[in-house]
């Protein structure tokens, strides 16, 4: 059955309430390969809870898992991935909270019957205490068995340039066999991750990485590299995803710095893949 464009677009969840402590901040720091060597001291304010304990700005993708836009939309979900995540800090995410989520869908592209659907969503964090808004948070999903549906072709978003140039910096952060069972705990319990058998069933010879995970490997490479650890200083952190990552590879984010803007994409060192394109950082 074709999706139905109207239905689509009127998908909404408001008000929708998560919980997180220190114990989910550090366990998402954790998973994204943060504190590997308890020696050094700026990751360790990432996962250990300090009065000055900082957050991964990243984490704002997962601190409301679960939410409900979606829920109702008839969509092939075997056939979906995630395509392009962003992010806009308004405020630095605190090391524990109540949340409030108001998510809508906000577009969606027909590309055509054999090339899929392009779903796009929006959702906006507050914290409950205050009723400061945290971050918006703007995914794209690849509906690849949902094409044809006669909703409109253009006016997806467009992704980043990244410059042409060779890269102002680079980063190399290995990530450990094990990591996608450590990332799972932290709210995406897809057994694509995790399940042998149903990891070869999607065609891959073994577990592959969460896409979300590539991208908080990403943030923690551009906080190593390029900001001292500072978190307050990413106001915005988006991407496109490009190839899946087997837990145990190396990624290496190249990045080019342009007054505020930092462009980023990231590669792997054991073949020849990039698993992040258009990256752009806005620093602050």
């Amino acid at each position: 059955m074709p999706l139905d464009y109207d239905k689509l677009m009127s998908l909404k969840s408001e008000g929708d309430e998560f919980t997180y402590s220190d114990r989910e901040t550090m366990l998402y720091a954790l998973g994204v390969g943060m504190g590997r060597d308890p020696m050094n001291e700026a990751e360790l304010k990432y996962v250990y809870e300090t009065p000055d304990m900082r957050t991964v700005p990243t984490m704002a993708t997962v601190i409301s898992w679960g939410q409900r836009t979606l829920e109702g939309a008839d969509l092939n979900w075997i056939m979906i991935v995630h395509g392009e995540q962003r992010l806009t800090l308004h405020k630095p995410l605190p090391a524990a909270a109540t949340i409030v989520a108001n998510g809508k869908v906000t577009g969606a592209f027909d590309k055509g019957a054999d090339k899929g659907a392009l779903i796009v969503s929006e959702t906006e964090i507050f914290d409950k205490a205050s009723g400061d808004k945290l971050c918006t948070l703007g995914s794209t999903i690849f509906a690849r068995g949902d094409g044809g549906f006669g909703g409109p072709t253009a006016g997806a978003p467009v992704p980043h340039e990244v410059p042409t140039r060779a890269p102002d910096m680079s980063c190399e952060l290995e990530t450990r066999a094990d990591q996608a069972l450590l990332y799972r705990l932290s709210g995406d319990r897809n057994p694509l991750h995790a399940d042998p058998a149903f990891a070869a069933a999607a065609g891959f010879p073994r577990p592959i990485l969460h896409g979300l995970a590539t991208y908080g490997t990403a943030c923690r490479a551009v906080l190593k590299t390029a900001v001292d650890y500072d978190h307050t200083k990413i106001k915005a952190f988006d991407v496109r995803f490009s190839a899946p990552v087997f837990p145990g590879e190396t990624i290496i984010t190249d990045m080019w710095k342009d007054d505020d803007v930092l462009s980023f994409q990231c590669r792997l060192k054991e073949r020849d893949a990039t698993v992040i394109k258009n990256g752009r950082c806005i620093l602050g």
